[in-house]
């Protein structure tokens, strides 16, 4: 049994690679922060479960890593935990930078001095896996698709944040020869999101019948993920990466914001009617863009399917409906959540 030590494993994409990691001759120490994001609930289904060691803690609590690190002895750190909304980093930089950059830090700081300390053949086994995101490359034009040689050019506080633990990753490696792997993917989703993030938001919004906001015209462009392929990249990436390297992960799924929302109203009206029998692309408003907004993401995951053979299963279409029928069928993970702080109002306007 293969024992790693992730971090930020009660969030939305952590979560999703916990639950599929274990089982699969992974065990499993989880430190996750719990903050508004992090939700105990998405591992209900691990209670009791001994290959799951769930701890509340922060990646920054030096003492406390070097603790788990000490008692453990994962053979892996994979790095999940970060501040993750664009929205929220315009309304709050800070948080963003000492989370995203500082936090990081330290986690590399522990990773190395546990790295250094271990026997020789634990050494060679040793990965540390960093997860982040297409952001930190800016913004496309109509052509073309990031890769792992394009250029960091982050536009927004979340991304600044992240292109500057890539960056420290990146330089642990090559000053300090810390086994380290780096992985930038596109917009996740899928089961268990926050309802901040575009499409679980519209999902709420639309079952309840509220108006749908869009910001600007609804033509920026991503590149979407299902969440479930994505997280088997990162434990493709985990087992026969070459470190040092960074890998893009894509779902070849562009779509304009605008396309997103009217597909998920379509599969919402032919799986739950309005009672008065109207279309929920009526509720769509057009609402004033967000600052610094990136006009187009896409990624080029030709790397990681040539080199470590992984390969998307989900089509947009059928991740898209999967996720749908998960958020109709999960109505009280989905009320538990908005139980909490954020109520669905606009983030990052300021």
């Amino acid at each position: 049994m293969k024992t790693l030590l992730v971090t930020g494993g009660a969030g939305f994409i952590g979560g999703n690679f916990v639950l599929g990691v274990l089982g699969n001759g992974y065990r499993v120490v989880n430190l996750d922060k719990l903050t508004y994001a992090g939700n105990l609930d998405t591992l209900a289904s691990l209670r009791g479960n001994a290959d799951h060691i769930f701890v509340q803690g922060d990646i920054g609590d030096r003492a406390l890593v070097t603790q788990l690190l000490a008692e453990h002895r994962p053979m892996a750190i994979v790095n999940f935990a970060a501040e993750s909304h664009v929205d929220r980093s315009i309304d709050g930089p800070a948080e963003f930078v000492q989370t995203n950059v500082v936090g990081t830090l330290a986690l590399l700081e522990s990773a190395l001095a546990h790295w250094r300390a271990a026997p020789l053949e634990q050494q060679d086994a040793f990965r540390f896996l960093h997860v982040s995101t297409d952001e930190v490359y800016g913004s496309l034009g109509p052509l073309g698709r990031f890769n792992e040689e394009s250029p960091y050019q982050p536009n927004s506080p979340y991304s600044a944040s992240k292109a500057a633990s890539d960056h420290l990753v990146r330089a642990f490696h090559h000053t300090y020869g810390l086994p380290t792997l780096t992985t930038n993917c596109s917009n996740n989703y899928g089961p268990y999101q926050f309802p901040e993030k575009l499409i679980p938001l519209m999902i709420h919004k639309a079952l309840a019948g509220e108006k749908l906001p869009v910001y600007g015209d609804g033509r920026n462009i991503r590149d979407w993920l299902y969440v479930g392929d994505h997280c088997r990249a990162i434990q493709r990436v985990l087992e026969i990466g070459r470190t040092g390297e960074v890998y893009n992960v894509g779902g070849d799924a562009e779509r304009e914001n605008i396309h997103v929302v009217r597909t998920i109203c379509k599969l919402l009206d032919e799986r739950r009617p309005l009672l008065d029998g109207a279309r929920r692309e009526s509720l769509i408003s057009y609402v004033k863009d967000r600052p610094g907004h990136d006009r187009r993401y896409a990624i080029d995951a030709g790397k990681i399917k040539s080199q470590l053979g992984w390969r998307q299963s989900e089509s947009f279409e059928s991740g898209i409906a999967r996720t749908v029928d998960w958020y109709l069928d999960n109505h009280g993970w989905c009320q538990r959540v908005l139980d909490g702080s954020y109520r669905g109002e606009r983030l990052g306007v300021s």
